[in-house]
């Protein structure tokens, strides 16, 4: 019952994406199967801070990350900070919960000289599918836009006049993230071969394009350049802006554009940066 209430909550008074709900219910769900079997409690008051303490123990012995436990506990303040504000309960036993220390993981991307190849040289199959994949790829590598905005972006979203891209990001935050002539001309010819009057990307009947769908097109010619583990689009965004910091770019000014909310989501990219001047260092100081 509170977990229904909470998730409608954030649903629809804080408006979290479908994707972020489902996680949230997921990690409630594991826990309370957590207290019905270890401590066979229901009553979410009979919780402590103890008992939540032994359930993250349990979760870094069994393997998890603790990137994905600590996403766990951000659910459970959240939940019980909800059931304060609902009066549900009257101490939070999250308030003595210390997250553990994230290891830091650096982004893959693809290299310059294989996304080169990968625009430059690999063929697409002519025809309407072939157009469309191709400016997917373009526009991944060229905006670092989210897999779930780039499905969603529309026609109306394009200002050509003044070569820019509204995006729609997470929790409805909108941004505008600069075009490239180059890029503009690309999707101005492709939405006037197929008469493209909403979304920009569909099928070829016209319906929208799932996720698993853009993802297995990205998997695939990601592929033919690159034997990375990854080949998702999220690699993609990983790329841009790698490329862009290694040529010189502002971190403040790739944060607006990927549409993090905090530097430090963006300042993971630097590590990448730090590794190539320390190759460069080496390869050209005399005394390196």
């Amino acid at each position: 019952m509170h977990k229904n209430n909470f998730l409608q909550y954030l649903e629809f008074e804080k408006r979290y994406s479908k994707h972020t709900l489902i996680s949230y219910g997921t990690d409630l769900s594991q826990f309370s199967s957590f207290l019905k079997l270890e401590f066979e409690i229901e009553n979410i008051k009979e919780v402590s801070h103890q008992i939540i303490r032994s359930w993250i123990s349990s979760l870094l012995e069994s393997g998890i990350s603790s990137r994905t436990v600590n996403r766990k506990i951000t659910t459970l303040k959240s939940f019980f900070k909800y059931l304060m504000q609902e009066d549900v309960i009257s101490e939070n036993p999250t308030r003595k919960i210390i997250s553990p220390k994230n290891s830091k993981k650096l982004p893959v991307f693809v290299e310059k000289s294989k996304m080169d190849i990968l625009l430059n040289e690999i063929e697409f199959p002519e025809g309407f599918e072939g157009e469309r994949d191709k400016l997917i790829i373009d526009i991944f590598y060229m905006t670092g836009v989210r897999l779930s905005e780039l499905i969603n972006i529309k026609i109306s979203d394009i200002d050509f006049s003044n070569s820019q891209m509204k995006v729609l990001g997470k929790r409805k935050k909108e941004r505008m993230i600069p075009l490239t002539n180059t890029l503009l001309n690309q999707i101005k010819i492709f939405s006037q071969k197929k008469s493209i009057n909403l979304l920009l990307f569909t099928n070829f009947e016209g319906l929208t394009l799932s996720p698993k769908q853009v993802y297995n097109l990205v998997n695939k010619y990601i592929g033919m350049v690159t034997s990375l583990d990854k080949k998702s689009p999220h690699i993609l965004r990983h790329t841009f802006a790698t490329h862009m910091l290694n040529n010189g770019a502002d971190i403040n000014a790739i944060k607006e554009i990927l549409g993090h909310s905090n530097l430090s989501a963006t300042q993971i990219y630097t590590h990448n940066t730090i590794d190539r001047l320390k190759t460069i260092y080496k390869q050209a100081h005399p005394r390196a």
